[in-house]
C-alpha cells in the first residue's frame, strides 16, 4: 500500500532537442506520479513557452495532454511559474488539469508548514537577472509580447537565451546561488517554515538555525542530465534521482 505522500520537480527544460528528458518526464507521470497525493512543478517545466496560443505545438500539447491523463487518476497537481515558463496562462491549467499557484505559495504540508518558490527571487546578488525580472513579469510588458507574431516571439527568446548565456560566462557561481540573507528574510516573514525551491540546479539539503528555529531548505535537481525529484510525506523529505 502507498503511504500519503507528495512530490515536488522543477527545471525539467523540456523541449524538441532533449527527446530523452521528455520521455523520462512522461514515464515518471505514468510510473511514479501516479502514486502520489500531489504533482508540484516549481517552475521551468519547459525551455520556453512563449504563450498559451502555442498548445497546438506537439510538445505542448503532449505535456498538457500527460499532465492531464495524471490530473483524472485523482492526483492533485500544481503548477508555479519559472523564469522560462512565465507566460504559461490558465488555458494551460485549464487543459493540463493544473492549479497555478503564485511564487511563493505556503502550504501545510503533512503537518508542516512549506513555502514554496521557484527560487530565483532569491538570488538577490544577481541584480541584473532581477531588473530583468521585473521586466517580464510586468502585465503590460507581456501584453505586448503576445501580441506579437510567433515568428517574431520565437525570435526574441533565441536571442534573450543567448544573451543570458553570455551573461553568465561573466558572473561567478556565488551570484548565480541565493543570497543567505535573502533565505534568511524570507524564512523569518513566514514563520519559519520548511521551504522547497527549484532554480539553481544545486540539488541538495540545507539547514538554517534562525532565531531558535532549525529550518531546512530543500533545493530540487534539474533534468538536464537525468530527472529526480523530492518527495515529501508526514515524516520528511528525500531527495531521488531517476
Amino acid at each position: 500500500m502507498q503511504h500519503s505522500h507528495s512530490l515536488f520537480i522543477s527545471d525539467l527544460h523540456l523541449c524538441e532537442s532533449r527527446p530523452q528528458i521528455n520521455q523520462q518526464f512522461f514515464d515518471f507521470l505514468t510510473q511514479t506520479a501516479i502514486h502520489a497525493d500531489a504533482l508540484y512543478i516549481l517552475g521551468d517545466l519547459f525551455e520556453y513557452w512563449l504563450g498559451d496560443d502555442t498548445l497546438d505545438q506537439p510538445l505542448n500539447q503532449q505535456v498538457a495532454a500527460a499532465l492531464r491523463q495524471l490530473a483524472d487518476t485523482g492526483v492533485k497537481l500544481y503548477f508555479m511559474h519559472g523564469n522560462r515558463d512565465f507566460l504559461i496562462a490558465q488555458n494551460f491549467a485549464t487543459l493540463s488539469g493544473a492549479t497555478l499557484l503564485p511564487d511563493p505559495s505556503l502550504i501545510d504540508l503533512y503537518g508542516t508548514p512549506t513555502l514554496l518558490m521557484h527560487g530565483d527571487t532569491l538570488c538577490t546578488d544577481d541584480v541584473k537577472y532581477l531588473a530583468f525580472r521585473d521586466q517580464v513579469r510586468n502585465p503590460a510588458w507581456q501584453h505586448q509580447l503576445l501580441a506579437q507574431p510567433l515568428a517574431t516571439r520565437i525570435a526574441l527568446a533565441q536571442q534573450a537565451r543567448e544573451q543570458s548565456e553570455s551573461d553568465k560566462q561573466g558572473k561567478s557561481s556565488e551570484i548565480m546561488d541565493v543570497n543567505n540573507a535573502a533565505v534568511t528574510a524570507v524564512l523569518s516573514k513566514h514563520d519559519y517554515p520548511r521551504l522547497i525551491h527549484g532554480h539553481t540546479h544545486r540539488s541538495a539539503v540545507h539547514t538554517y538555525n534562525i532565531d531558535g528555529h532549525v529550518c531546512q531548505r530543500w533545493v530540487l535537481t534539474d533534468w538536464y542530465e537525468h530527472g529526480g525529484y523530492l518527495r515529501c510525506d508526514a515524516d520528511g523529505c528525500q531527495l531521488t534521482q531517476l
